[in-house]
C-alpha cells in the first residue's frame, strides 16, 4: 500500500508572482498600444482620402450630365436630391448619403473653387484649416 503524499503548500500564485504578470502586461501594454494608436490614424486619413476620391468621381458625373459642379449653395446634398432648376439631373450619384469624414466632420465643398473649378476638403482630425500629420487638411486639388 503506498502512501499518498500531501503538499505542504496549497497550489496556486502568490501574490508576488502575480504582481510579476501585471507589471509585464502594463510593459507590454505600454509598447503595443502606442503603434496600434499610430496605425488607427493612419488609416483615418486614408478612409478621407479615399471618400475625397469617390466624392470627385462622383461630382465629376454630375458634371457631365448637368453641365457644371453643383454651386456651393447646394453643396455635396446635389449628389443625392436633385437642385432646383436643374432638369439634367440623372442622380442619385451615389448610393448612400455624403458621409462625413473619418473623424466625424462633414465635408467642405466650394465652387466655383479658389484652386479649381470646385474645391473639396476635410478639415483632418482636428476639424481645423491646416495642421500636420493627422490634424492636415486633405484636400482635392493636391
Amino acid at each position: 500500500m503506498s502512501v499518498m503524499k500531501i503538499p505542504s503548500r496549497a497550489a496556486g500564485f502568490t501574490l508576488l508572482e502575480l504582481l510579476v504578470v501585471l507589471v509585464i502586461l502594463g510593459l507590454l501594454v505600454g509598447y503595443v498600444a502606442p503603434r496600434y494608436f499610430a496605425q488607427v490614424g493612419k488609416s483615418e486619413v486614408k478612409v478621407a482620402r479615399a471618400q475625397v476620391k469617390a466624392l470627385e468621381d462622383a461630382l465629376d458625373q454630375y458634371r457631365l450630365d448637368v453641365g457644371h459642379y453643383p454651386v456651393s449653395q447646394s453643396g455635396l446634398a446635389a449628389l443625392n436630391e436633385q437642385p432646383s432648376g436643374e432638369s439634367r439631373w440623372q442622380g442619385p450619384y451615389l448610393r448612400k448619403t455624403v458621409p462625413n469624414d473619418p473623424w466625424g466632420h462633414p465635408y467642405q465643398y466650394r465652387a466655383p473653387g479658389e484652386h479649381g473649378e470646385y474645391d473639396l476638403w476635410s478639415f483632418g482630425r482636428d476639424g481645423q484649416a491646416g495642421g500636420n500629420g493627422e490634424d492636415a487638411d486633405i484636400v482635392s486639388w493636391q
